[in-house]
């Protein structure tokens, strides 16, 4: 039998979600049942200091050797290191990840994949020229809660699938907690509820409504309206929501029939209030047979219910499913996307079909339509394509 295949990876920034990641990758890939790979964290980056790196490496107990650098540039050299971890700012995604390809080097880089569709695409592209692996870390998307659901979807479970109704919302006291710096309402840092939270919003209403598709199939939407608030401090939006209207319709693309989403994030308001689950669910499944019932948080729920549509002529009240999928091993849910871009590295692919290039940037062009109707703009640095570019 073959040994497993090592993906050697360099983690490029070293703030609280490079830490929780990391902390996934060490962990003994066999009690989530993965044996055909490994992961082994060979290099960490700071863009402050090396002293910052090698405090990251301490604390997040990753065994030796790992080198530690005080730069980016550094680590995209390093011959031991094969996959590059993106976990700057969205506002950085584009340069890190253009340093990381230029490189030579396969990149997972976190979400949003970047500020806009152009950047995408020009990622899509030099990945593909250079015969590199790059793929959006949206993790959930991986999850085999979410797996299960993509399969109950294509297998009819639930009819057809006509509308999804999605929301991720933190309630803060925005002026509070993040002020006018921090990375959630800083414009610099392209910050506020779309890119950050809404990205999992978005990612439940294309992995329902548009990937169960077979992909000669998938259309992108054919019309989107939203409204949104901007947050009066900085111009950030802190509420966005979103009505998406696909030509289609899943799993059978019914004739003269179109599937409607509606896709919600917002900072002062939290889906889930009391922190416990008592306001199920966060997102909803809807088709003609029944719905799926997805209990949040939208980025990392363990939780789902198939409710079946009610026969008229019935006489017993439906049963309702409910599925748990805990995460195995006390982790966090970040080593099944690592698991994938393993394989997909070892296998020699440059992209994931969970999530193709073409998806990700579709997301991102309707972030970018949203935005333009919300009148939301980034500074013109980080909307740049010009690469090299000083941020």
């Amino acid at each position: 039998m073959a040994s497993p295949f090592n993906a050697r990876w360099g983690i490029l920034a070293t703030g609280g979600i490079a830490a929780t990641f990391v902390k996934d990758l060490l962990k003994n890939p066999k009690l989530r049942g993965t044996n055909d790979v490994t992961h082994t964290v060979t290099a960490v980056a700071s863009s402050s200091s090396k002293a910052r790196a090698e405090q990251f490496i301490a604390e997040t107990k990753i065994p030796g050797p790992c080198a530690a650098y005080g730069s980016y540039a550094e680590l995209v050299k390093d011959p031991n290191v094969d996959i590059i971890y993106v976990a700057t700012p969205h506002s950085h995604h584009y340069q890190n990840t253009m340093l990381a390809l230029e490189a030579g080097k396969h990149v997972l880089c976190e979400k949003a994949f970047t500020v806009n569709a152009a950047q995408a695409k020009i990622l899509c592209e030099t990945a593909k020229k250079k015969n590199l692996f790059l793929m959006e870390a949206v993790w959930t998307r991986y999850f085999p809660l979410s797996i299960k659901v993509r399969e109950l979807i294509q297998k009819g479970e639930i009819g057809e699938v006509l509308r999804v109704i999605a929301d991720n919302s933190f309630g803060e006291d925005v002026e509070t907690v993040w002020g006018t710096q921090h990375r959630m309402v800083n414009k610099d840092l392209a910050g506020g509820a779309l890119l950050d939270l809404g990205i999992y919003s978005l990612t439940w209403v294309f992995q329902t409504l548009y990937h169960t598709l077979p992909r000669s199939q998938r259309k992108p939407p054919s019309a989107i309206a939203t409204h949104m608030t901007p947050y009066h401090l900085t111009g950030a939006d802190e509420a966005t929501t979103m009505l998406i209207t696909f030509p289609t319709t899943t799993p059978s693309n019914l004739p003269n029939q179109t599937s409607h989403a509606v896709a919600m994030t917002h900072l002062r308001i939290a889906t889930d209030p009391d922190k416990n689950n008592s306001t199920r669910p966060a997102i909803r499944i809807q088709g003609t047979k029944g719905e799926i019932q997805v209990d949040g948080p939208a980025f990392r729920p363990v939780r789902f219910r198939v409710i079946p549509r009610k026969d008229e002529n019935a006489t017993e009240p439906v049963t309702i499913r409910e599925e748990t999928f805990p995460f195995p091993d006390n982790g966090h849910g970040m080593y099944w996307e690592a698991d994938e871009a393993a394989r997909c590295v070892r296998d020699g692919k440059l992209e994931s079909e969970t999530l193709p290039w073409e998806e990700s940037i579709l997301i991102m062009e309707v972030m970018d339509e949203v935005r333009r109707q919300g009148g939301l703009t980034y500074p013109e640095k980080i909307e740049s394509t010009v690469y090299p570019l000083q941020l």
